[in-house]
């Protein structure tokens, strides 16, 4: 399982990206995918999470604010992020694990993407 993300970079406060991530070859009849971030000296932070059928889940600070989606089609994760704060900074990484339940837990996720960088400017 190969999972590649891109839309990362430099944007001001209160700005949009959309972040990509295409997933090859995983063919979990049942699964979910998780958008993930992590800061310099911090944890790994579930962002929001999506299954099989649309079903999501996202954590309190980015509620109203992000949206996850999928193609089925293209194979492709998207993370739409709008009101961006500058806490929002960090490399974001796209996940993915067998099963339908929308986990913000990191543990729960067998594949993990390399990464892309938001950094939000003040």
């Amino acid at each position: 399982v190969q999972l590649v993300e891109s839309g990362g970079g430099l944007v001001q406060s209160g700005g949009s990206l959309r972040l990509s991530c295409v997933v090859s070859v995983f063919s979990s009849s049942s699964y979910s995918m998780g958008w993930f971030r992590q800061a310099p000296g911090k944890e790994r932070e579930g962002v929001a999470a999506i299954n099989k059928y649309g079903s999501t889940n996202y954590a309190d600070s980015v509620k109203g604010r992000f949206t996850i989606s999928q193609d089925k089609a293209k194979k492709t994760l998207y993370l739409q992020m709008d009101s961006l704060k500058p806490e929002d900074t960090a490399m974001y990484i796209c996940a993915a694990r067998a099963g339908l339940a929308q986990r913000l837990d990191s543990a729960a996720y067998a594949y993990w993407g390399q990464g892309t960088q938001v950094t939000v400017s003040s």
